[in-house]
């Protein structure tokens, strides 16, 4: 088992089936779908259970403890020597894997992530004007969907700092760049990206203020 693609779902019953289609029809085959429903109230439970694929692999929280403890719990089960993250408004496209994966198995790298297609904007995002290290003292510059990790190497980090409920992925970039860890970032878009009513525009004020204290955390180093 090479690769393991880890998905959190809470009340996604209008975006669901089309996320985890994009995943068991990627043309990278070797992986299995850790999917973790987290106190779902809607038909999001009956939709994933539509599904017969031997690759999923579905857990559930009997109550809403949230995106970071519930990813945590999906890598600790995880097999594969890689953790690909996938969220239930999104859709990767089909070469994703494929593309990640042989990044990862062919060159010095541990992580990568790629730009997406904004769906609602209909432009290509992030713009990638200047270098990470530089851009992530003021904002996160990755897509959290879009990551492709080694799994060894998120288990060393610490994997999600649950003390962010908020934000989460923006502290394990931070944590990754300032061990010295290299992020080789695709520059094709390989995610298509719903920020209609998604976590980042419903808990705007929530977000902003994790994300402050990762800001805080790296006002004073030197990332480059």
């Amino acid at each position: 088992m090479l690769c393991s693609v880890v998905m959190s779902v809470f009340n996604s019953e209008a975006t669901i089936l089309d996320s985890i289609d994009s995943i068991l029809n990627q043309t990278y085959k070797d992986y299995e779908f850790l999917i973790i429903d987290d106190g779902s109230t809607d038909e999001t439970v009956n939709k994933i259970n539509s599904f017969s694929d031997p690759r999923i692999k579905f857990y559930k929280n009997e109550q809403n403890i949230g995106l970071t403890k519930s990813l945590n719990k999906l890598i600790v089960e995880a097999s594969g020597k890689y953790i690909v993250r996938q969220d239930a408004d999104d859709v990767s496209l089909r070469e994703r894997l494929e593309k990640q994966i042989g990044i990862l198995e062919n060159s010095d790298f541990q992580i990568t992530t790629s730009r997406a297609y904004n769906k609602q904007t209909q432009s290509f995002i992030p713009k990638l004007h200047l270098p990470y290290k530089y851009l992530l003292k003021y904002k996160n510059p990755f897509i959290h969907g879009t990551l492709c990790i080694e799994k060894k190497l998120l288990l060393e980090i610490g994997m999600y700092n649950e003390e962010f409920k908020y934000s989460q992925d923006y502290k394990l970039f931070a944590d990754l760049v300032r061990a010295n860890k290299k992020i080789y970032v695709f520059r094709e878009p390989l995610y298509i990206l719903n920020m209609e009513d998604n976590i980042s525009t419903r808990d705007f004020e929530e977000q902003k203020y994790f994300a402050e204290i990762v800001k805080s955390e790296l006002r004073n180093q030197k990332l480059y």
